[in-house]
C-alpha cells in the first residue's frame, strides 16, 4: 500500500510556519518592545503588589461567587416557584448589565444610601471592597449557572437508586450528585476562573491598585507605555498558564472512569 501524498498539507505547514517566525522575529528585533526596559521592570515591588492584590482578589470572588451561586442554583431548582422566580431574576439582571456599568454604580452607591447603618458609605466602602462586591455578585450570576447545568447533567437515576438504598437529601447530594456534577462543573469554572483574573484588570478603573494600575502608575511616570503593558501581558499569561495546566490536572481527577480521558 502507498500512502496518501498530503503536498498541500506540509505546504500549509510550511507556510505557518515562515509566517510565525516572521512575526517573532519582528517581535524581538523591534527596538520599540524596549524589552531591556520589560526586564528590569518585570519584578519590581510595584509590580509584585499589584500583582498579588490580583492574585487575592481573583480569589476571593472565586470563592464568593461560588458560594452565592451555588445556593443561586439550589433555588432555581427547588420546588418553590418564589425561590425560582428570585433566582432567576437576580442571575437575568446581572447578567444583562455590564460589568463596567456595575462597577460604576457601586462606586457611587453613596448618592443613593450615604449611611448605611449610621455609617458613611465613603467609609464603609473602599475601592477595594467595591471591587470585591461588584466582582462577586457579577460571578455568582454566571456560577449559578454552571453549577445549575452540572447538577442538572446527573441522570434521574442516579438520584432515584440512591433514594432506593435510604441515603439522606444532603448525603445524596454529597456523595451521589456532586462528584458526578463536577464533571460538568469544572471546565466552565476553569474559564471562569481564567476570565475572572483577567477580568479583574477593569477595577483600575476605580483606582485600585491590581496589576493593570500598578504599571499604569510607572509609566504614567516614565511614559514607557509599550514596555510596562508588556510587562502586564507578560505575568497575566504566566498565570493564566499556570491555571490552565492546573484545571486540567482536576478536570482528569473528576473524570476519571470516563472513556476518552486525556
Amino acid at each position: 500500500m502507498v500512502p496518501v501524498r498530503r503536498t498541500g498539507r506540509w505546504a500549509a505547514a510550511v507556510a505557518v510556519l515562515a509566517l510565525l517566525a516572521l512575526a517573532l522575529d519582528s517581535v524581538i528585533r523591534n527596538e520599540a518592545f524596549q524589552w531591556d526596559v520589560v526586564a528590569s521592570y518585570f519584578a519590581t515591588a510595584t509590580v509584585l503588589r499589584g500583582l498579588w492584590l490580583t492574585l487575592w482578589l481573583t480569589a476571593v470572588v472565586m470563592v464568593l461567587g461560588f458560594a452565592l451561586g451555588a445556593l443561586l442554583a439550589v433555588l432555581r431548582l427547588s420546588g418553590n416557584p418564589v425561590l425560582q422566580a428570585v433566582s432567576w431574576g437576580y442571575v437575568w439582571l446581572f447578567r444583562s448589565t455590564p460589568i463596567l456599568v456595575q462597577l460604576l454604580f457601586w462606586f457611587n452607591i453613596g448618592a443613593l444610601y450615604p449611611q448605611i447603618f449610621g455609617v458613611s458609605t465613603v467609609t464603609l466602602l473602599g475601592p477595594v471592597a467595591i471591587a470585591v462586591i461588584g466582582l462577586t455578585l457579577h460571578e455568582a450570576a454566571y456560577a449559578a449557572e454552571v453549577v445549575r447545568g452540572g447538577i442538572l447533567s446527573v441522570e434521574r437515576g442516579q438520584v432515584e437508586a440512591a433514594q432506593s438504598l435510604g441515603l439522606g437529601p444532603w448525603r445524596r447530594f454529597r456523595r451521589i450528585v456532586l462528584p458526578q456534577a463536577m464533571r460538568s462543573i469544572v471546565p466552565p469554572a476553569g474559564n471562569m476562573l481564567i476570565g475572572t483574573l483577567k477580568g479583574t484588570s477593569i477595577v483600575s478603573i476605580i483606582a485600585v491598585q491590581d496589576l493593570l494600575y500598578s504599571v499604569q502608575l510607572v509609566y504614567h511616570r516614565t511614559y514607557e507605555v509599550i514596555p510596562l503593558l508588556l510587562v502586564a501581558t507578560l505575568w497575566y499569561a504566566a498565570v493564566t498558564s499556570l491555571l490552565s495546566i492546573g484545571q486540567r490536572y482536576v478536570e482528569r481527577y473528576y473524570a476519571r472512569g470516563t472513556a476518552g480521558v486525556r
